[in-house]
């Protein structure tokens, strides 16, 4: 019987492949993996909905994903990767940040961590194969978006390896978020109705500002009129904006719409324009770095620049150093240095890379 560790994170997905895996005739051994110490945030702070003697998060995702493998007579192993967490993505996360870019650190977690240190613990466990809960599909040693389009993962899995990739299960990755939570409640699970887990891992119900003040100096400047060069307001710190950004910008005065344009990391000022002109927010080029693909990609293709995107015509430059020039000159709105800008062939995800620099016009090679 082929054994089988499924990652479980205490939540309803991991919970029901688990489930499916089993039904399959899998040997099937629960892991949890504790990737971040949240007794390091004096108390939670900033997180209005706990006190002290509130359990942590961490601990409660813990219980449940117990409470699971007990009632589904599986053994579940706990693993200690905070080291590992904190030098692979929470410094890539504020390094990323001091160069005023907008990183996804979900997308290193992945990399690093589920699909890197989790599978070599996996294989210690005598592991025939890894499973976790992403909504994705591997058809032929490739990958393809989730069946369910409003939970597709591929996005997030976009820095992974085609070797890492390999003897790699998503159970639910042919169902619907509703039929998922069906089979837990049919099987009785505690985790059939709990809330998805959405932001940033490690910094969860925290207020996202008073958490990275505990890591990087607020360095507060001037909100500009990118039209007219006029002082609007003061900012709290360039890290904690991102381009296209409309509301937090606290900006008194006016009733007109605004969003961030641009920030100016040399002179400390975050530029914002007035009305719904999306002028400035549109490009029509990206240079794309750090490509990992997992097949082939052509010329033309279609790419996502953010996780809630349809899916845009683009055309692919390879560069010599290995970047990539990608292009899309029907203009796409707030393309952002620092995110994944992820590739796809119809269903199949081809991988991605980061976007490094916006251009209004092409770059010429």
């Amino acid at each position: 019987m082929a054994k089988v560790v499924v990652g479980m994170s205490g939540g309803v997905d991991s919970s029901v492949a688990a489930i499916l895996l089993q039904k399959q005739g899998y040997e099937v051994i629960g892991l949890f993996m504790r990737n971040w110490d949240s007794d390091i945030n004096n108390d939670f702070l900033g997180n209005p909905n706990l006190n002290n003697n509130d359990i942590c998060p961490q601990e409660q995702d813990y219980n449940d994903a117990l409470k699971v493998c007990q009632k589904l007579n599986i053994p579940l192993h706990r693993v200690d990767f905070v080291k590992e967490y904190w030098d692979y993505v929470f410094t890539y996360f504020l390094d990323e940040l001091k160069k005023g870019r907008t990183p996804n650190p979900d997308i290193m977690c992945n990399k690093y961590i589920k699909f890197d240190m989790f599978a070599k613990k996996a294989l210690e466990l005598g592991a025939d194969y890894i499973a976790t809960g992403h909504y994705a599909r591997m058809v032929d040693g490739k990958l393809y978006r989730g069946i369910d389009s409003n939970k597709d993962q591929t996005y997030f899995l976009s820095q992974v390896s085609k070797k890492q990739l390999e003897n790699v299960l998503f159970p639910v990755g042919d169902l619907n978020k509703s039929e998922v939570r069906k089979i837990a409640h049919e099987y009785d699970l505690i985790t059939a109705d709990k809330k998805d887990s959405t932001g940033i891992c490690f910094i969860g119900e925290r207020n996202f500002t008073k958490f990275l003040e505990n890591y990087l100096p607020n360095t507060p400047g001037d909100i500009v009129d990118i039209n007219t060069g006029k002082v609007l307001g003061k900012h709290i710190g360039l890290m904690y904006y991102t381009i296209g950004q409309r509301r937090g910008l606290n900006i008194g005065g006016t009733k007109e719409r605004m969003f961030v344009a641009k920030k100016d990391l040399d002179n400390n000022i975050l530029y914002v324009a007035i009305g719904d002109s999306n002028e400035y927010l549109m490009s029509v080029a990206a240079i794309v770095e750090d490509v990992n693909l997992l097949n082939e990609l052509p010329l033309k293709c279609t790419a996502k620049f953010r996780y809630r995107q349809p899916d845009n015509d683009v055309s692919i430059t390879k560069l010599d150093d290995g970047n990539l020039i990608v292009s899309y000159p029907q203009g796409v709105k707030a393309v952002t240095p620092g995110q994944a800008c992820v590739f796809y062939n119809g269903d199949e995800c081809l991988g991605g890379g980061i976007i490094k620099e916006v251009y209004k016009e092409k770059p010429i090679k």
